[in-house]
């Protein structure tokens, strides 16, 4: 996948390198070259100096083919911004932002972008919201055979009873965080832009539930 990262901090540089190492296809923009002295030594992905936010930056960058962007330079209303131009103006479906004050993550996740606050596992956060089906168990019970997962709510499901995502035996649909808070009344919501969604599956279930989100609910 090619997936674009603005800014190369400790966060930004640590996904960077990760992924690169997965394969993935990486591009990083910062407005300081010297931040790309963090990037492991044979980096394969393109560097960019420039602003996440600049037309021919992020046209360099190509973002109009890129599968996903992250966000994570150190200002809120930057990467936010950022954001909102990489899903509006160049329509990439997977799109996160990182946020210093957790404030203000109702009123950017209202406009539709999923935020991640400055927290220790920021890195694997924005890996969630960057790569949903490549998302790890966060429980696997002893025997192998229950699973639960994290996944963010895909935007065809916005607007749709959550009810339809819980088939009876092999997947059940626990919780949903919203805005910042969990929510255990799943059967009586509708889905909105950024819920992340935890399922407690049966492991040889795990495909259908992929199968499941990207169906919409037809």
């Amino acid at each position: 996948m090619k997936l674009v990262i603005v800014g190369c901090g400790r966060v930004g540089s640590g996904l960077a390198n990760s992924l690169s190492s997965e394969g993935h296809d990486i591009v990083v923009i910062d407005k300081s070259k010297r931040a790309f002295r963090r990037l492991d030594d044979g980096f394969p992905g393109q560097r960019i100096v420039g602003s996440g936010f600049d037309k021919d930056a992020l046209t360099k960058a190509g973002a109009s083919s890129a599968d996903a962007l992250a966000a994570v330079t150190s200002g809120d209303n930057s990467n936010i911004l950022c954001a909102r131009i990489a899903r509006e103006n160049y329509g990439i479906a997977n799109v996160v932002a990182r946020i210093y004050d957790p404030r203000r993550a109702e009123i950017y996740q209202r406009l539709g972008i999923p935020t991640v606050a400055t927290v220790t596992w920021t890195i694997d956060q924005v890996r969630r919201w960057l790569l949903p089906d490549e998302a790890k168990s966060s429980w696997i019970d002893a025997t192998g055979s229950l699973q639960v997962v994290e996944r963010p709510l895909p935007a065809s499901w916005a607007g749709r009873p959550l009810a339809g995502l819980s088939v009876p035996g092999r997947i059940t649909l626990i919780s949903v965080t919203r805005s910042g808070s969990a929510r255990l009344d799943c059967n009586e919501l509708v889905g909105q832009d950024s819920d992340m969604l935890q399922f407690a599956v049966a492991t040889s279930a795990v495909a259908e539930l992929s199968e499941l989100l990207e169906g919409g609910g037809r």
